[in-house]
């Protein structure tokens, strides 16, 4: 549990100081919508990875188990189409890929959560 704690502390203090860089005018969502609708899923997706029900991949996006119901994955889809928008942006503004992005903050997630650290 403290596992998924440390990861989801991590995405949370990521989306808050990296959606400072998503433009308001090429962000289809404020940056203020985006981030209250990752933190109002932190509970729900606490729930869903201890449970096992989903769990982080390399891409920086979430992957449903096999005993995903629809609503759970309604959940994880919602998680990953705001995660790809985070991306995009520090993207745009970095001269990089998303998928770049989201590479570099699974390895991220993945050392802190092995660590057990709270950056």
């Amino acid at each position: 549990m403290k596992r998924y704690r440390v990861v989801t502390m991590l995405l949370l203090m990521t989306a808050g100081a990296l959606l400072a860089v998503v433009p308001a005018a090429r962000a289809a969502d404020s940056r203020a919508e985006l981030k209250a609708r990752m933190e109002q899923r932190l509970p729900q997706l606490n729930a869903l990875k201890a449970r096992g029900v989903v769990s982080e991949n390399d891409a920086g996006l979430l992957t449903a188990a096999g005993t995903a119901t629809a609503a759970d994955k309604a959940v994880m889809e919602a998680e990953n189409k705001d995660r790809r928008a985070v991306y995009a942006a520090i993207a745009a503004k970095n001269g990089a890929t998303p998928e770049t992005v989201g590479a570099r903050r699974a390895k991220k997630i993945a050392e802190s959560a092995a660590s057990g650290s709270k950056q």
